[in-house]
């Protein structure tokens, strides 16, 4: 079993089986979260395809399992399965245990419009590098899109992402080399602003933010049609 295949496997196992625990039963909202889920994947594995295509980013062979589908590794789409799953799991446990772990409108408000601006000024600001130029673009459409359909998702993810980059760094450190010899997959240095935490590329804590936000936003969206629809 390849090295990355085993990091998903294990990032899966417990979100999975404790989403049958009786009190949060997120399998309930499976018929939701997954269509979320597959439409983030979708989104994300283009853009993926787009930059290994250009050189972007590449994937180390040693640790996948050497099956490759349009240039990325299997693990790689399976990736943009497990981790919004896993995280998707984290949130909905911190939101159930901690109801008021969330910011009023009015900080919802601020914050969400001082991370779109600031983003986009650090997009324009490095236009040369690709990946940060697209990175901090993504963000605030994710963002937006969530504050204008999602509210309550981004009142309550706002104050939660903090505590989702633990499991972050864990996962995307060792997935970027840290603790072992070789990365699993790197990135090329002309196309980021070369800042890394640990052997995490600063931008990728902005990648992960769209990443975890957009099948949430999409979920919460989801559910509540759903319900007016069964409510009509």
């Amino acid at each position: 079993m390849s090295l990355y295949l085993i990091i998903l496997t294990v990032s899966l196992a417990g979100p999975l089986a404790l989403s049958f625990e009786k009190n949060l039963r997120l399998y309930t909202r499976w018929k939701y979260l997954l269509p979320a889920i597959l439409i983030t994947m979708i989104v994300f594995v283009v853009w993926d395809m787009v930059f290994t295509h250009l050189g972007y980013w590449f994937f180390n062979p040693i640790y996948n399992s050497g099956i490759y589908i349009n240039k990325l590794p299997l693990e790689e789409y399976l990736f943009f399965i497990v981790i919004p799953y896993a995280c998707a799991f984290s949130f909905y446990a911190i939101q159930f245990h901690f109801p008021k772990f969330k910011l009023s409108e009015r900080w919802t408000t601020i914050l969400t419009f001082a991370i779109v601006v600031l983003s986009v000024i650090a997009s324009f600001l490095n236009r040369e590098l690709s990946y940060t130029f697209v990175n901090f673009l993504v963000l605030p459409a994710v963002l937006l899109l969530s504050y204008f359909f999602a509210r309550e998702v981004v009142q309550y993810y706002l104050p939660i992402y903090p505590i989702l980059l633990i499991p972050f760094f864990i996962v995307n450190g060792i997935l970027t080399g840290t603790g072992i010899e070789q990365a699993v997959f790197d990135y090329n240095p002309e196309v980021f602003m070369g800042i890394r935490i640990l052997s995490i590329p600063l931008e990728d804590m902005f990648y992960n933010f769209s990443l975890l936000l957009l099948p949430l936003a999409l979920t919460h969206m989801f559910e509540t049609r759903f319900k007016r629809v069964e409510n009509a």
